[in-house]
């Protein structure tokens, strides 16, 4: 009796998780799914991280913020017109607030100012408005979630160090690994984990990052990684791009948000 009520109750479970499974995905993720985020608007991510893209035929985000205080120095950051160029050709242009503001401690109405202004800033040029969010400084707790969510953001990257499961994790809390000079052996594992149903998501800043050597990576280093990806078949792809993959709607209503991701910068 007991190991009949057992099977009963695990078959049940399976049958649940199968349901919530193909609620969730809209089609089964391929292996070797990984997405490449940039933040902060650096120069060189204009001047770099572009033709390496374009040159592999990679897709891409980047996390748009002006940041303080030498947004206007030119060799450091790019200016809007860049910004407009990178939407142009096709990569995605996403909201990192006003001037890099931790959402999760401002006030609802400050919170909104800083995403709205960077809204507004796309409209103004022509680029759409954003959909997908960057916690600056992975900074997040339920208050960021709220609006985030009010504001009909899809998908939001946080930190983590792990891959994003998208049965698991909320879409306004998608893990991600962050890229600098010294972690290579650590990237090339994370590529190895893009299987399964599971997604690799990198958080780069500077291709190199002149006003924050800390979170730089090396030209030659990120064109090894890009090289790597490219021989091995790798799905390289925006955070958008995984709408082709996930009910984001769904995906919000059943899962429950974890805010005890693991952050790591």
């Amino acid at each position: 009796m007991m190991k009949t009520l057992l099977l009963t109750t695990a078959l049940l479970v399976s049958s649940i998780s199968f349901i919530s499974a193909q609620q969730i995905l809209k089609r089964e993720i391929p292996d070797r799914v990984v997405v490449l985020t940039f933040d902060d608007a650096t120069a060189s991510q204009y001047s770099n991280v572009a033709p390496m893209l374009k040159k592999y035929g990679f897709g891409a985000t980047f996390f748009i913020c002006e940041f303080p205080p030498n947004f206007a120095d030119t060799s450091k950051y790019m200016n809007w017109r860049q910004i407009k160029e990178l939407d142009e050709t096709g990569f995605e242009i996403a909201n990192h607030t006003r001037h890099h503001e931790h959402i999760n401690i401002l006030k609802k109405d400050k919170a909104l100012e800083v995403l709205h202004y960077i809204d507004e800033k796309c409209d103004s040029m022509g680029i759409g408005k954003p959909i997908d969010f960057a916690y600056p400084g992975y900074g997040l707790n339920q208050s960021a979630l709220d609006i985030l969510k009010e504001e009909g953001y899809k998908f939001a990257r946080a930190g983590g160090a792990r891959p994003y499961d998208p049965l698991t994790d909320y879409p306004l809390l998608v893990p991600s690994w962050a890229t600098n000079a010294e972690n290579k052996a650590e990237i090339m594992q994370a590529f190895r984990e893009a299987k399964e149903g599971k997604i690799v998501v990198l958080t780069i800043h500077g291709v190199p990052d002149a006003e924050h050597p800390w979170v730089t990576t090396p030209p030659d280093l990120f064109e090894e990684y890009l090289e790597y990806l490219s021989k091995n078949d790798y799905h390289v792809m925006a955070l958008r791009d995984l709408a082709q993959y996930v009910d984001v709607d769904e995906a919000m209503r059943t899962i429950q948000p974890n805010l005890d991701l693991k952050l790591k910068n």
